[in-house]
């Protein structure tokens, strides 16, 4: 049985930490049929002494070059994981740079756009994180993240803009086979991308169980429709019977155009994620060119069988990528000598968690 944790408890392992086991055999990673096609690439590298710009640019050369990989798509927005003002805790600046970099050479037109789940002073204090739908204080919010980590800017150096999609111009998109939805409100510039290349950080989620390239997209749901840390969103998939936030993500993964991941593993958070676990040294940058096979191999790296993360799961079965691991043709260093067995994050089904995240409003 799992220890009971308190509101307070759960504010310093969890969401708010910062404002006041089994291993999947490796040998089903490495010893793929001859007979099965691997049609999905996924690319693990070390960022060295090279630095990250080099392995960032080494991970897409694997895939085929940023040519290759982004084919077709000229308006593409890079989705970082921001979700509080912690360093510690977010897509590195430097992995979004070297990734806008690589694109504007290409000559593609680029877009930075995050919706944060909390920040200290807007929607989140000691007692919790507070869920608004209020645009002054997720602009607020938005803002003061932007600034804090850097993005802010990034955005100036790289003459690309920044968007707040929490709110602004707003368009309903439809989505085919939901579990949840049969449309989903996104920022314009979501709707209007030919490619959403999400680049999260690699972490443990206490609702999600991992969060990585899937996970991150919950960022995109607008917190002026679905509250901040997308409090109503988990409130109706959880009346619906979503297994962790699987349904949610898997609907915004149907609904979005998505293929190109980068996943900064350069340092990961293990244990109760997403921004109160201890810190993992794991010096990789993982990119792939489907969301689903990338996070089947990262969540492999991190010592879970892919399987028992729900939004894996349930995409598989959805078919939104590979039925199975040997479909994936992996470039680089070698799973077995990169991978660590990460501590697993204590699971708070929601709305178990809601008292401290989520469940009052401002």
């Amino acid at each position: 049985m799992k220890k009971h944790h308190s509101r307070r408890d759960f504010i310093k392992t969890g969401i708010g930490a910062s404002i006041v086991a089994s291993t999947f055999p490796l040998s089903f990673c490495s010893s793929v049929s001859q007979s099965v096609k691997r049609k999905f690439l996924v690319s693990i590298v070390k960022i060295g002494e090279n630095g990250t710009s080099y392995a960032v640019e080494k991970a897409i050369d694997l895939l085929g070059g940023i040519n290759s990989v982004t084919k077709g798509q000229e308006k593409i927005l890079l989705k970082p994981n921001l979700v509080y003002e912690d360093p510690a805790c977010t897509t590195k600046p430097d992995v979004i740079e070297a990734l806008a970099l690589l694109m504007k050479k290409a000559g593609k037109d680029i877009t930075i756009g995050e919706g944060s789940a909390a920040s200290g002073g807007f929607n989140a204090t000691e007692e919790g994180i507070f869920r608004t739908k209020k645009q002054d204080i997720l602009d607020g919010m938005q803002e003061n993240v932007f600034s804090k980590l850097g993005y802010s800017d990034l955005a100036k150096k790289l003459k690309v803009p920044l968007v707040n999609l929490h709110s602004g111009d707003l368009t309903d998109v439809p989505v085919k086979e939901g579990y949840l939805f049969d449309k989903i409100t996104l920022h314009r510039s979501v709707a209007d991308a030919d490619l959403v290349c999400s680049i999260p950080m690699m972490k443990t989620h206490v609702l999600a169980t991992v969060t990585l390239s899937m996970k991150n997209l919950i960022g995109v749901y607008p917190g002026t429709v679905y509250y901040s840390v997308r409090s109503w969103l988990h409130d109706h998939a959880a009346s619906k019977g979503s297994q962790g936030i699987s349904y949610e993500i898997v609907d915004m993964q149907k609904t979005v155009r998505s293929g190109l991941v980068v996943i900064d593993a350069s340092t990961a958070m293990e244990g109760d994620g997403p921004s109160g676990g201890p810190i993992v040294d794991m010096g990789l940058i993982i990119a792939g060119t489907n969301p689903l096979a990338a996070d089947m191999i990262a969540s492999t790296l991190m010592g879970f069988n892919p399987e028992e993360i729900p939004q894996i799961s349930l995409a598989r079965q959805a078919g939104l990528g590979p039925e199975s691991i040997d479909e994936i043709d992996v470039r680089g260093e070698k799973i077995e000598d990169v991978s660590k067995v990460f501590k697993k994050p204590n699971i708070y089904p929601w709305p178990s968690i809601s008292p401290v995240w989520g469940n009052k409003e401002v």
